[in-house]
């Protein structure tokens, strides 16, 4: 069993530390001088690395820790060229000798991978609390699909985003459903852990299944908002999370 530990980056990257017994594995390292700072002061050895898609504030810090860490395991899609060993949807492996198992969840960029493991979804710019990824690359259908699998996953499943967006998706979510009181709920809880240096994730499937309007596009609530802001009655679930998304491209 494994722990996890957030290290802010950025304006408000996470990079996500797992640790176990003295050893380490950093998802997503944007920048190598606090991953190498965050294990310096615990004494912890980096034994691996997990990355999820291409963007630099995910890969910025790879050539520094390989460099500082000789024969670093660097696991990730095959489009990224410092990484050691290529997965891809079904790949199967172990940290900690505990089994991780890798999701494809293209959207957001194509080359995009999620890691299932102890119950732990690292999902990068796919899913983020009440909120979902920009799609750069892949088109509305794609995420869809690609949330829809995630949300096929059980409720207690933990879910540890890239980023700490959740008051704004929170206030997103709001507008689009105005009477959902989970809403307004999450966005009182999760206002008080930010005012208290605490983050808001990570969160459970379960709370983001009640609470983040894109893996609620079947919900007549939502349609019904979705066909508002767009004029025309979307003709799939697919067709809401596009409305859906380029609604939050525009929110302010």
């Amino acid at each position: 069993m494994f722990t996890v530990t957030p290290v802010r980056a950025f304006s408000d990257n996470y990079i996500w530390l797992l640790q176990e017994a003295g050893r380490a594995v950093a998802v997503d390292p944007g920048d190598a001088a606090l991953v190498l700072a965050h294990l310096a002061s615990h004494g912890l050895t980096l034994e691996a690395v997990l990355v999820t898609h291409h963007h630099a504030d995910h890969i910025g810090g790879l050539a520094e820790l390989a460099r500082q860490t000789p024969g670093l395991r660097i696991i990730g899609p095959a489009s990224i060229p410092l990484v050691t060993e290529a997965v891809m949807d079904g790949s199967q492996f172990e940290l900690f000798g505990c089994h991780f198992v890798v999701l494809e969840v293209p959207g957001h960029t194509l080359d995009h991978l999620a890691y299932l493991a102890d119950g732990r979804l690292f999902c990068g710019d796919t899913l983020f609390g009440a909120g979902c990824g920009r799609l750069f690359e892949g088109t509305p259908e794609q995420m869809h699909a690609s949330l829809t699998r995630i949300a096929a996953l059980p409720d207690a499943t933990r879910i540890y985003p890239a980023h700490e967006y959740t008051l704004s998706n929170l206030r997103f979510a709001a507008t689009v459903e105005p009477d959902n009181p989970a809403i307004r709920r999450r966005l009182a809880e999760d206002e008080a852990a930010l005012a208290a240096g605490k983050p808001t994730l990570p969160s459970t499937l379960a709370t983001e299944r009640a609470t983040n309007p894109f893996l609620r596009v079947g919900v007549d609530a939502v349609g019904r908002s979705a066909a508002r802001q767009a004029g025309m009655v979307p003709a799939t679930p697919a067709e809401v999370f596009a409305v859906l998304r380029e609604w939050k491209n525009n929110f302010r």
